[in-house]
């Protein structure tokens, strides 16, 4: 009887409820809690951290891929091209007045092809012959007084002989002479010039051409000099030797050399191509283009080509056979660059660019062929990557 409590009590204390259990986590454990997600963050920030830190400064870059040619190599093909307009040899020849005068008469009229020293305008020329007509009076005036000096000084030499003229009246008859055939040389001077003048209201072609332009109207008066264009009648140029000129880049000017062929083929007929040659590269650049004016001229002018007229200008590169053991490779021509050191390539090899040194053997569409350089095959960066340096990290992304 005296367990019997002991037992009882020993069954209601494991019914008691323990309340500190049900407890929710005091302060210990919520900092345990709070430290493990701020490793687990931490963590997560190191891996980002390092991801970065390898794909720092990597760029994407589109490239295209060298393929090895089993055909021969090219003929002359394009290495350059570029836009421009047809000019001539001498420019234009523009026309105009030595004298003043109103214009009387045009002999001829714009597209007529004219030789050299045919007549193309006729100025009123009344002035100018009453001119002429008065300096030939003056001259035969002055004649006349010659001789009559050279009567008056030899019957003088003959009273001095005789000794009853002075020393003093021989020499004055003398000098007299020497007076009158020197106006005679003034008035035949002044003879030639008003025939020039006279000659002048007559404009001649200077060479052989085609009348561009009239650049006045009959009735209206034409003056040497003055304010621009103001004695220009007639423009006119020599279509036999017709040209095409053209803006290089400098960093294009490696492949354009005199003497080097081209091919001229105009906008308004792009079908018909024209062969030509390099013949002048201008002595200065353009400061603020970069580019320099080359001219090209046309071995076999054609009647429809006229001046001004746009034209594509192709400078072609000579034809390269293969070196031995170095077979031809051909690219985009988006992925051939040029500067003063010559024409290179950006290679894609071990995730990094490396520039790479070509020899270009000519071009066929839209791709170029190189001799020496590239083997076929190489991951090749297109088009512009600004500030791209060797050795920079690079992802190759296909192109198109």
């Amino acid at each position: 009887m005296a367990q019997e409590p002991r037992s009882l009590r020993d069954e209601l204390a494991a019914l008691r409820i323990d309340r500190d259990a049900l407890a929710p986590p005091g302060p210990p454990r919520r900092r345990r809690a709070i430290w493990a997600a701020a490793a687990l963050l931490l963590l997560a920030a190191l891996a980002l951290g390092a991801w970065a830190l390898l794909g720092a400064g990597r760029r994407s870059v589109a490239v295209a891929y060298a393929l090895r040619s089993e055909g021969a190599a090219p003929g002359a093909g394009p290495v350059l091209s570029g836009s421009g307009y047809v000019v001539t040899g001498d420019k234009y020849i523009s026309i105009g007045v030595r004298v003043a005068g109103r214009i009387e008469e045009y002999l001829v009229d714009e597209a007529d092809r004219v030789q050299a020293g045919q007549p193309l305008v006729r100025l009123d020329s009344r002035d100018y012959r009453a001119g002429l007509e008065e300096a030939q009076a003056t001259l035969r005036l002055a004649r006349a007084n010659v001789e009559l000096r050279r009567k008056e000084l030899a019957r003088l030499r003959g009273l001095r002989e005789r000794d009853v003229a002075s020393q003093a009246e021989l020499d004055v008859k003398e000098t007299e002479l020497r007076v009158a055939e020197a106006e005679v040389a003034r008035a035949e001077a002044a003879v030639a010039q008003a025939r020039v003048n006279l000659d002048d209201t007559v404009l001649r072609a200077p060479l052989d051409g085609v009348i561009l332009a009239k650049l006045k109207e009959v009735g209206e008066i034409a003056v040497p000099g003055g304010f621009a264009g103001s004695g220009e009648l007639i423009r006119m140029a020599n279509l036999d030797d017709l040209r095409a000129e053209v803006d290089v880049n400098e960093a294009d000017l490696s492949r354009v050399r005199l003497g080097q062929e081209a091919e001229v083929v105009p906008d308004a007929w792009p079908d018909r191509r024209y062969a030509a040659r390099v013949v002048k590269l201008y002595p200065q650049v353009n400061r603020q283009k970069g580019t320099l004016k080359v001219e090209v001229r046309l071995l076999e002018p054609d009647p429809v080509l006229l001046p001004d007229m746009s034209v594509r200008i192709h400078f072609l590169g000579e034809p390269l056979a293969p070196r031995p053991g170095q077979p031809l490779v051909r690219l985009p021509r988006s992925a051939l660059r040029t500067d003063p050191d010559g024409s290179y390539v950006w290679v894609v090899t071990g995730g990094r660019a490396r520039r790479q040194a070509v020899r270009v053997a000519g071009e066929e569409g839209d791709q170029v062929v190189v001799s020496e350089g590239l083997s076929g095959g190489e991951a090749l960066i297109q088009g512009e990557v600004p500030g791209l340096a060797a050795g920079d990290a690079v992802e190759a992304v296909a192109g198109s």
